[in-house]
């Protein structure tokens, strides 16, 4: 199985906004030594605890400082945008950075109304997505009717984010699908994942290929990694609790809170989702959900306040792959 990274740009408290970007390009390069297969950047839009609304900007930064790791977006969510708006910024993307680069593409609208309002978008429906996500393969691919520029001879190749009617839609457009979320832990998935290896429609010799993202912290022990990820299970809790997903706390601090019990209730669930311990732990956990789902690729996309510790973290998950 191979091991990328699927970084958020999170903000913390304490530190200036514009820190999260360097920390991510800093984090890239840090991957790209480890030998992580991709490096890639989420997209969000007006979100307190995330600096990075434009993945095709940091990316192409990102692309400056490494020279072997795959760059990609984890991902454009397509709604928000026009199809030939996302194929020229990755067709510059991929000629500065030359078979490198992929583009993940992602259904979700903004995180609030005024949000969606501000971006021109208020619904997307599974069918305007397809057809979106086809309208953009034309343009990289050179059979639409306009030539979207730079023309390069080998295009991005395209990946799904996917939940729900997402699955359909990877299969009926023939493209990889990126897994992540409440869906890992459904007990359907593996008979879904097969319904989505049934109806694949390959494309250009293309083949299924299922690729699983989760939230994984590794420490020297299961305790030390669950405090770890305090800090990103308490900013979901709170954002369900005021509708603002806030910057990375200390988890000392947030241990000093006096937290409802509804709170609670949501913190310990939220802490069992995420694949947190030590390096025993997370291995048993990988290999169940490869073995579950048959997924070939693992995007990591844990986070957490204290940046050494994120690092190290890092570092023991590539050093399982060894």
């Amino acid at each position: 199985m191979r091991f990328s990274l699927l970084d958020r740009s999170r903000t913390r408290t304490g530190r200036p906004e514009q820190a999260a970007l360097t920390d991510s390009i800093e984090r890239a390069v840090a991957a790209e030594q480890l030998g992580y297969h991709r490096f890639w950047a989420a997209e969000h839009h007006t979100v307190p605890g995330i600096a990075s609304g434009a993945p095709a900007v940091l990316l192409a930064a990102i692309s400056q400082r490494t020279a072997r790791i795959r760059l990609g977006s984890g991902g454009v969510m397509l709604p928000n945008h026009r199809p030939l708006v996302v194929t020229e910024q990755f067709l510059m993307l991929a000629a500065l950075a030359p078979g490198r680069v992929d583009l993940g593409l992602g259904r979700s609208l903004g995180f609030t109304a005024p949000v969606r309002e501000a971006l021109g978008r208020t619904e997307a429906t599974p069918a305007q997505f397809a057809q979106e996500a086809r309208e953009l393969r034309g343009y990289l691919e050179g059979t639409a009717a306009l030539t979207a520029r730079p023309a390069l001879d080998e295009a991005p190749p395209l990946f799904l984010l996917a939940t729900g009617s997402g699955l359909d839609t990877a299969a009926q457009l023939g493209l990889p699908v990126v897994l992540g979320g409440p869906v890992l832990d459904s007990a359907d998935l593996p008979e879904r994942l097969a319904g989505y290896r049934r109806a694949f429609r390959p494309h250009r010799g293309s083949a299924p290929a299922v690729i699983l993202s989760a939230d994984v912290l590794v420490a020297d022990t299961d305790a030390e990694a669950r405090q770890l990820a305090l800090s990103e299970v308490w900013a979901m809790v709170r954002s369900r609790e005021t509708g603002a997903f806030p910057p990375l706390e200390d988890p000392a601090r947030i241990r000093e809170r006096e937290l409802t019990a509804r709170e609670r209730s949501r913190l310990e669930r939220g802490l069992e989702t995420t694949w947190a311990g030590s390096e025993r732990t997370v291995a048993a956990r990988i290999e169940q959900a490869a073995e579950r789902t048959g997924a070939e690729e693992l995007v990591v996309s844990g986070c957490t306040f204290d940046r050494t510790a994120l690092a190290d973290s890092d570092r023991r998950v590539a050093a399982l792959l060894g």
